[in-house]
């Protein structure tokens, strides 16, 4: 891979986990106890958080020259 390729890769990335974390904490805040969050879906919805983070990564970061 060439450097911009790695560069945009761990871009990317680091903003997909970024959304997946913020996702996570959201999901979470909308259950009234601890005990009654629905781990599954917090999980689905963190994954698909991300993967449409990558998605529109492709369309271009600000952070990475082209």
């Amino acid at each position: 891979m060439n450097e911009n390729a790695i560069k945009w890769v761990k871009a990317a990335g680091v903003r997909a986990i970024k959304t997946m974390a913020q996702t996570a904490i959201a999901t979470i805040g909308t259950a009234a106890l601890m005990s009654s969050v629905d781990w599954a879906m917090v999980a689905s919805a963190s994954v698909l958080a991300g993967a449409l983070s990558l998605l529109t990564s492709l369309a271009g970061l600000p952070e990475v020259k082209e």
